[in-house]
Formats: structure tokens, sequence, C-alpha cells
């Protein structure tokens, strides 16, 4: 038996608008053009998909199944500019089917400059998923699964039964990621592994004509699902939601090819789908996964060189953590959204040097021309920021603290 688990993460940025060295305004976000390509991305992806997803749910009495993890800052967009993408979230939530995952409201990197922050912010991820969809995570992922197994220990004692990671080959070795495995040292938490290779042939290389295997169908998908029988237990298919009708338009047949899918898995003997919880409560765990140093479902690397691999990201990163302790001294809820909302995993990722191997993906929905360009806005950006925090001690008689030593990772990379 092999049971596909699918998981897909649902996130946009709130993109930072031109801001020079003179202006002086608080208002940092662009507006206009997180509301433009939300509307896109909602009309090419997440209306279509989520009723393609609602018809195979009731198509098939239950038996499809999916995983989501939904940022705190898509939500808030969704809710502002296209209700109506929230509103089919929703209905598929309420079938049942569906299972929200945790991870960190503003889709940050704070696990690696501050544990506190990051505790914070996925409390209010899992509020606002109790609010908005009436559901109690108990799975965790990372911003762009970024792992290791300090990581695993922290959020094993957040509560959570089970967390998402990175199928990495040379974590792995010869072992499949279709099995479950525990961290060293952890064993009240279990690890779901992507299948890169499986997930890579839908999110990257299914309306690639040049790919050998073009054109995927799902037929030919459910067989190869088939032969993980007697290798593991589930086939963990973790990609981005804009995969379908956005990185694969309609007119590649991603959307008939997901219509024709669950059939031909079922037809498979005893095959189905399961969510996270699901297969933590059917699977035993079949040995350790063992990850000292960080790793992430970015790029051929695995790593978090697609935030930290040149002297802007860090520089960046560090200059917005330091200011930590004042902006929540400050006491302006004002202040402490707007530093929350600077740590957007994306901001960083715009800054990215790399050459790509993985197709051109750091250039997707990126409002920069070049990385350089990127570095300067947000430094700007931060600049009036620290300024306001600044008025805000000010203000208030509060002395600042002083500048303090060199904000680093607090984890090995």
């Amino acid at each position: 038996m092999a049971s596909i688990c699918f998981y897909f993460h649902v996130h946009q940025p709130y993109r930072l608008r031109r801001y020079s060295i003179f202006d002086s305004e608080s208002n940092y976000f662009w507006d206009y053009k997180n509301r433009e390509i939300l509307h896109k991305v909602g009309q090419k992806c997440y209306l279509p998909a989520n009723q393609t997803l609602l018809d195979l749910i009731r198509q098939h009495d239950g038996r499809f199944k999916v995983a989501f993890s939904v940022t705190g800052v898509i939500l808030d967009q969704m809710a502002e500019y296209l209700p109506e993408v929230l509103d089919s979230f929703i209905e598929l939530a309420q079938t049942g089917c569906v299972e929200f995952v945790a991870e960190t409201y503003y889709h940050s990197l704070a696990f690696l400059y501050s544990r506190d922050e990051f505790a914070v912010q996925v409390d209010m991820q899992r509020k606002r998923l109790r609010e908005t969809f009436g559901y109690e995570p108990t799975v965790f992922r990372n911003t762009e699964l970024i792992y290791n197994n300090d990581l695993a220990q922290f959020v094993a004692q957040m509560g959570f039964r089970g967390i998402l990671a990175e199928g990495a080959d040379h974590i792995l070795g010869y072992r499949s990621p279709a099995y479950l495995y525990h961290p060293p040292k952890c064993r009240d938490l279990v690890v779901m592994l992507k299948h890169y290779r499986l997930s890579d042939d839908i999110a990257f290389r299914f309306g690639n004509r040049a790919w050998p295997e073009w054109p995927m169908t799902a037929e030919k998908f459910s067989r190869w699902v088939n032969q993980v029988n007697g290798n593991g237990y589930t086939v963990n298919l973790f990609m981005d939601y804009e995969t379908f009708g956005e990185h694969q338009w309609a007119d590649t047949g991603i959307f008939d090819f997901m219509r024709k899918l669950p059939e031909e898995v079922f037809s498979q003997t005893e095959n189905d789908f399961v969510t996270p919880r699901e297969a933590i409560d059917r699977y035993e765990v079949s040995g350790e996964f063992d990850v000292p140093h960080m790793i992430s479902w970015a790029d051929t690397e695995r790593d978090l060189s697609a935030w930290l691999g040149n002297a802007m990201q860090s520089n960046a990163l560090h200059e917005l953590y330091r200011l930590e302790a004042d902006v929540k001294a400050s006491g302006d809820p004002e202040i402490l959204r707007d530093w929350r909302m600077l740590q957007i995993s994306d901001h960083f990722y715009y800054m990215c040097t790399k050459y790509f191997e993985d197709g051109d993906v750091h250039k997707y929905f990126n409002p920069y021309e070049s990385p350089y360009d990127s570095y300067i806005n947000f430094m700007n950006v931060l600049d009036n920021l620290r300024a306001r925090v600044k008025q805000a001690a000010s203000t208030s008689g509060r002395i600042p603290a002083r500048r303090p030593r060199r904000v680093t990772p607090n984890v090995r990379q």
C-alpha cells in the first residue's frame, strides 16, 4: 500500500514599495502591486485549484485528501484584497478532508535569530488557523522547510506531533523519503520527508517538453507512486500551491492531470491519499533522521544560501533582528507589525545572487531589477523604522538599549 500525501504551501509576501533614502513616510508596502499579484494568482491558481480539489473530494466521497500551510500574511491579503479566495479555502476546510499545517505567521527566518520571536509567530499562526478554519494544527513546517535537529526539539516542546522536512539525499543516503522518521533524542516527534523527485516532476518538470518523460499523465504518475510499495509507506508530494495554473499554466494540462490522478491512484490495489496527521497515526517510524546542520527545500543545494548566501542578505538580517529589543520595548503596535512584516523571508530571497539550476524561480514575482536594488530598498525602509523606534523611545522617555553586539544565527548551518 502506498499513500500519497499532498501538501501545498500558500504564500505571497507584502512587497515593499520603492523607498528612497529621502523618504520619510511609514507606509512601506506596495499596496497596488500586492493587490495586483494576488488577483492574478487568485484567478489563475487559487480559485480554479480550490474548485478542482473540492470537486475531487466530493467525487471520491472524501477519500481524496490534501494538506495546506497558509501563511498569516497571505490570509491577511485574501481578507483585504480577494475575500472570495478566502471563502473558497474555508469551503475546503469544511469538507473535513483538508489538514492545515502550522508555520510562522510572517513566513520568517525567526528561528535562526530569535527563538522567542519564532515561538510568538507560531502561536499567532495557530490562533489564526483556529479563528479562520476552526482547525487546531498538530503538524508543523518551518519556512521553506528549513530544518535541523535543534528545530525539531524546539517544535516538539511546543506540542507538535509531526514536522515536515526535505528528503535530502546527503542526509538519507540509501534510505527512502517514503518512510517516517524520528529526530535524534526526540521520540515524541515524527518527521515526514518530501519526495523531491516526484514532487519536482509536477512542480518543475510537468510542462517541460524537453523532459524525456513528457507528457506527464495521471496513469504514468500513479505507476511511479505504486513502485514505492515495498520500499516505503507515503509519497510526500510537497510543493508551492502556485504550481497549479501559475508556475505550470493551465494549458500545460496541469488541472486535467489533477482531476484524473485520484482515480488512477485508487485503481492501483489499495493505494490512497492521506494527510500528514493521518500518516503519523497510521504508519510506524522506521528510523532516525539526524540533521545537525540546516537544510531546506530551496534550489539544488538544499541549504540556507538562498537567504544567507551573500553579504547583503546577512547584513540586512543582522540589522533587522538587532532592533528586536527596542521594537518590543516601544509598545507601539504599528512599529511591531512593520518590523515583523520586514521579517518575511521573500525580502532576503530577492537579494540572492546565485545562479539557479532549478529554473529562474528567484525572479518569480520579484519586483526588483537586481538583488542590489532589493538590498538598498530594504535598508532604506529599515533605516526609517529604526528612526521611528528611536522617536518612540524619546517620546516615552525610555533610554534606548545600547547598540548590541552583532546578532548571528543561533543554530548550526
